[in-house]
């Protein structure tokens, strides 16, 4: 299958980058040929401050840039590391894994190059529709937080604030698990059902396995899972084949923590080698012309999005944020996680930061009406979004072909969990994380045993999503034609474990305790150790002597501002995400709406 926007005429070239960012570049490369787009050379007389820029005859020539001063930092304190803790991303993942431990993967880069990738397609699309959007400025900072905007929420809201600290949960006591032979494993149900009988099969008390299911439910929530001990040690005093026949007779499934060598086997690996399937849908569509003023791209847009939990509609809300309008279908009654606390004003604040651009219409999607009823709104709508289980758009008559009869132009996109790979298990972002190879390694630079409690996932299978519709709309701008386009979060996975952080060459890479709280040092060269070794007055080979007495001794912000005056990447992680509310030089990625909303990363000039 070829490229989604392959044959399309569109070229890209790269630009400048930040000097020690050297993951934002190698990504963006990657996603910009797994679109389609065709590599020219960047000549001496061409760069300027782009990034990355897109060209085409039809629209002319897009230029992206990066936007580092907001947050305080400067070109050369940037990088993935610094990034990530600067961001609050360490912070997330630090709640269960351990204040110092690290991703160990360029996820901010991934990140960030398919943010600005999306923002750059959809200033291509404005342009085409008569809008004047020759130059994007994406901020990455804005990106990571946008990230964490859901645990952002729940710990800066007015009222009971969540205080859910960066080390103060045993990474020993939360999943993935580990049986009496050794093998780590993931569970994972979405019914405390299978959930009872598999606890009481393995013979751990009603109360116990009911306090678990309470943790187990939120930790996608609140990227924590305090388990009772006395559950770990039930699963400990048993081998992986006896859980397996137990989980199977209960309803449970049950995935072992593989490796991204254990995944490279499988027979589905090389043949879905890309982001996004696609399917082309032969149409007469028409150029829907940008309203007058329109000041975002996709702006006269219409997507339909029918979608649960992260994924789905964090992928809505990024279209939203570029200026779509975006109706979001809830079940009769609305969607029940609105109610889950902490709330303002009735509303959940978790729930409001990923849809609080939608409208909301209530439709029962089993019943004929409320079938007719999205027919209608197809009719008038560019994008139809979904991420239920996989058989029940057919089951529903919801499918591609049933839209497209409806309106042949449309973009049908799906987000889901395995894409073709047939696993025995729910494809939410933990289970594939344990097969993909994810969890194996971010476990090799935590305190954990498995992978992050941070939805890194769905969080990011969301943003690979909203760049598939995007790269879509725009193909249907240029040919005519309406499109299915497929995401998942395992072909994310298989993306995102190919951006293994490198080792660095220093030695000095790493998450450090001060006399007041943790710092990230991200010495990237000889001449940040040797501004380092200057700094503690020592030789660059009698650094670690002498380092982690020396950061005792003073505090994490004051250490940070010490070490971007010498050039060294360094950055506070803040135990309570509250804390970056209260970060000034961030006060302009927030508004507040009862809690601290993140704003666009992108703007459009």
């Amino acid at each position: 299958m070829s490229e989604l926007l392959h044959g399309c005429g569109l070229s890209w070239q790269m630009g400048k980058q930040p000097p020690y960012w050297k993951g934002l570049p190698i990504a963006l490369g990657r996603q910009a040929r797994l679109l389609g787009l065709t590599e020219q050379g960047l000549s001496a007389a061409q760069q300027d401050e782009a990034v990355f820029s897109l060209h085409s005859p039809d629209f002319g020539t897009i230029s992206t840039r990066l936007e580092t001063e907001s947050g305080g930092m400067t070109q050369a304190a940037i990088s993935e590391l610094s990034m990530q803790a600067a961001s609050g991303i360490l912070s997330v993942h630090g709640r269960s894994s351990g204040p110092s431990g690290t991703l160990g993967l360029d996820y901010l880069a991934v990140l960030s190059s398919a943010m600005s990738l999306q923002a750059t397609l959809a200033a291509a699309l404005g342009q085409l529709r008569g809008g004047r959007f020759s130059t994007v400025s994406v901020s990455p900072l804005g990106c990571g937080l946008l990230s964490i905007g859901q645990y952002l929420a729940g710990a800066t809201v007015s009222q009971d604030p969540e205080q859910l600290l960066a080390g103060s949960y045993d990474a020993g006591l939360r999943p993935p698990f580990i049986s009496q032979d050794g093998v780590v494993f993931e569970l994972e149900t979405l019914d405390p059902r299978p959930w009872r009988a598999f606890w009481e099969a393995v013979g751990v008390p009603a109360d116990l396995a009911g306090q678990a299911w309470k943790a187990f439910l939120l930790r996608y929530a609140k990227a924590v899972c305090p388990m009772p001990a006395a559950c770990l040690s039930r699963l400990q005093a048993l081998n992986f084949a006896r859980l397996q026949e137990l989980a199977l007779q209960t309803g449970m499934a049950i995935l072992p923590v593989r490796t991204p060598a254990q995944r490279q086997m499988d027979g589905d690996y090389a043949a879905l080698a890309g982001l996004w399937q696609h399917q082309g849908q032969a149409a007469s569509g028409s150029l829907r012309a940008l309203p007058s003023n329109a000041d975002l791209p996709l702006r006269g847009l219409r997507v339909v999005e029918s979608c649960r939990r992260i994924q789905g509609p964090i992928a809505g809300h990024l279209l939203a944020l570029l200026g779509a309008e975006v109706i979001r279908l809830e079940p009769p009654g609305g969607d029940p996680l609105r109610a889950m606390p902490p709330c303002v004003d009735g509303c959940s604040v978790r729930f409001d930061a990923l849809n609080q651009l939608k409208t909301v219409q209530e439709v029962d999607i089993k019943s004929a009406e409320g079938r007719q009823a999205i027919y209608e709104l197809v009719r008038e709508s560019d994008v139809f979004l979904h991420n239920w289980a996989p058989g029940k758009a057919a089951e529903l008559k919801l499918d591609a072909q049933d839209l497209h009869a409806v309106r042949p132009d449309l973009v049908y996109a799906y987000a889901g969990g395995w894409g073709q790979e047939q696993v025995d298990a729910p494809g939410t972002d933990f289970t594939v994380q344990a097969w993909s190879g994810i969890a194996h390694t971010i476990s090799q630079t935590s305190d954990a045993r498995g992978g992050s409690l941070f939805t890194v996932l769905d969080v990011l299978g969301g943003v690979m999503a909203a760049l598939g519709i995007s790269a879509a709309l725009l193909r249907r701008s240029l040919t005519g034609s309406g499109l299915r386009v497929d995401s998942s979060l395992l072909a994310t996975a298989d993306h995102l474990v190919q951006a293994v952080s490198p080792i660095s060459k220093t030695g000095v890479s790493a998450v450090f305790q001060t006399g007041e709280g943790f710092i990230v040092i991200d010495c990237q060269d000889q001449t940040h150790l040797n501004a380092l070794a200057g700094w503690l007055n020592v030789a660059p080979d009698a650094v670690w002597t002498v380092l982690p007495d020396r950061l005792l001794s003073q505090s994490a912000l004051s250490l940070e501002t010490q070490l971007d005056v010498l050039g060294i990447p360094a950055r506070t992680v803040h135990r309570n995400l509250a804390q970056l509310r209260a970060d000034p030089r961030l006060a302009s990625h927030f508004h507040d709406k009862g809690y601290s909303s993140v704003n666009s990363p992108w703007r459009f000039l």
